[in-house]
Parts: C-alpha cells; structure tokens; sequence
C-alpha cells in the first residue's frame, strides 16, 4: 500500500523584507487508507506544507531548502517537473482552500473536469465527458449533466467545493489532500463535505490529509494529528493521543478554547494571549515561549526537539514533563 513519508521537510520565501521559513524541519507519514490531520493557527505553515508536497510554491520566491517527500520511496521533492506532472491528479489529489478561485472563472465545469481526465487517462472526449457526469453524480450535485455546461459563478459555495473534489478525485488518487475544504461554507454544507470526503476515502480506499483550523473536524474525522506552530510541529500522535493525553501546552490551549455542551451562555471561551509570531522575527528559544504560561528561562535560550511521549506520541516542548 501507498506511503507518504514527509522528512525534515524546509521551505523559505524570498520577500522584500528578507529570507524566510514558512515550514522548518518538518516530518510526518501518512499511512495507506488513513487520515491524518494537520491542525493550527492561521500562518503556523499547513499550507504551505501542502504547496511544498504538491510542488506548487510560488515561482521564484518558494523554494524547498532540503528535506524529502517520499512516494512509495520516490523523492517528489528531486523529480523532474514532467515527472512530477504525472504524479499531480493522478496519485495525489488536492482539494484548494477557496473553491472559487481554485476554478477557472472563464472555462465551463465540465470543461475544467474533463481535462483531468484527458490528461491523465488514455480515453476519448466522450467517454471523458461520460466520467465526468458520473463523477458529478457521485459527489452529490444534482442535474450533472446541466452543470457540465454552467460556470463556477452560476453554482453556489457548497456546489463549487464539490465540483473541486470531484477534479481531485477524478483519477482515483492514492492521497487527497484536503486543504480546509469546509472554508466559507455554512455549518449544514460542512458537514455535508466532511461526510462525503468520508464516504468516497471508504469507497476507494484513499488516504486524506486534511488541514484545518477546527478541532471538532479534527476528532470526528482523523486517525493521527500533526499539530503545527510557527512553521514547526508542535505535538503528534492518534487522535486519542492529542485530544486524551495532549503534552504541549499550544495543544492544549487549542483543546480549552473549543466550547462544549455545559459552556456557560454568556461566559468567556479559554484564549491563548499573544500572537503567532512573525516569520522574520522568530525567537531563539522555543516558539511558543511568549505566549506559554509554564514558560521557564530554558525555554528562551532553548529550541525544543521533538521527543517520545509513549509509542507515537510526540511532543515538542522542554517541560512537558512539569506541566
């Protein structure tokens, strides 16, 4: 079966105020019909993760710096771009954060679908025109046949977020990675998205990699979690790891800000104080320490590693013990 194996992946921008790592040291697997999540603040590098798995960074100022993406033992980060071409779409998938610019404005659905499938497949543009309308059916959207002729801008949210999987799962990949696929979509549509993912995962025996800011999506629909900070991983391990047994105190303070059935109405959710810090201005020490509040003067002169809680779990924190 198919293994993703990420390590000490590095990823750094040239911007106009300097060289910086959006993704520093980074490892993770992704196990054959699992899914694993990858969780955290807004700027903590999951997406960026996933351009630099895809080899989608921007041209010039993305580059990775070192480190592997392993494909059943096949390094994407030194295949040649042709190479790399056939790999897109057809053994991995990618569902893009927003649906609407992740869909050519100016090119009908149907258009955008079949190409997949003609690039990809060895078929005709019927049969591809005949995939594409089961491919639609299968996703969920009503009067495929129609909808191969509208415009993105003709279908609503929920409608264009399935017409994008149904693109990423066209060639029947071994991964999809699901780059917060619920964004902007209201909470009936979100649910309707996860259960799908859920469903065709089943139906093809795929793996997800999912990337989100939610922990409740997290805990309904993950085998294993990564969570991220500041371009480093923080705390991994199994779902029961992370949500029964969380080490890190970043983890935590994401757990205690979730509200829950016996949250007072008009009572104040858990925060955590400060800001993720900036890319150019990152401390010596551990990332977190500014905003920890089990912080100790190690912890500014220090860079935690990652070491073993038990089994899987891992967690990146000098004082995990203490806590």
């Amino acid at each position: 079966m198919a293994v993703l194996s990420i390590n000490n992946l590095i990823t750094e921008f040239d911007t106009d105020e300097g060289r910086v790592r959006a993704v520093d040291d980074v490892s993770f697997t992704a196990q054959a019909g699992k899914t694993l999540g990858i969780v955290g603040e807004s700027g903590c590098g999951k997406s960026v993760t996933a351009l630099s798995i895809m080899r989608l960074l921007p041209q010039p100022m993305g580059q990775i710096v070192s480190g592997s993406v392993e494909l059943d033992g096949a390094d994407l980060t030194r295949m040649p771009i042709p190479e790399m071409e056939k790999i897109r779409g057809a053994r991995i998938g990618m569902v893009f954060q927003e649906p609407m610019t992740a869909l050519n404005p100016v090119h009908t659905v149907g258009r955008q679908l079949t190409e997949a499938l003609l690039i990809h497949k060895d078929i005709t543009p019927d049969a591809a025109i005949r995939e594409a309308v089961g491919l639609l059916d299968r996703v969920g959207i009503p009067s495929p046949d129609v909808r191969m002729t509208e415009y993105p801008h003709q279908l609503s949210g929920g409608m264009r977020q399935r017409v994008v999987i149904a693109m990423a799962l066209a060639c029947k990949p071994d991964f999809l990675i699901a780059d917060e696929p619920t964004t902007a979509l209201d909470v009936t549509i979100q649910a309707q998205i996860l259960e799908l993912i859920k469903e065709l995962q089943a139906d093809m025996g795929m793996s997800v990699i999912l990337i989100t800011h939610d922990l409740g999506v997290i805990a309904e629909t993950c085998d294993e979690v990564v969570v991220m900070y500041a371009g480093k991983v923080a705390e991994r391990g199994s779902v029961f790891d992370i949500f029964d047994r969380a080490a890190h105190p970043y983890t935590r303070g994401l757990l205690k800000s979730i509200p829950t059935l016996n949250t007072e109405p008009k009572s104040t959710l858990s925060a955590i104080d400060g800001m993720v810090p900036g890319l150019l201005d990152l401390p010596a020490g551990c990332r977190f320490e500014n905003r920890c509040t089990f912080s100790h003067e190690q912890c500014i002169s220090k860079a935690p590693d990652l070491q073993a809680v038990k089994d899987q779990h891992q967690v990146s924190c000098l004082r995990w013990q203490e806590i």
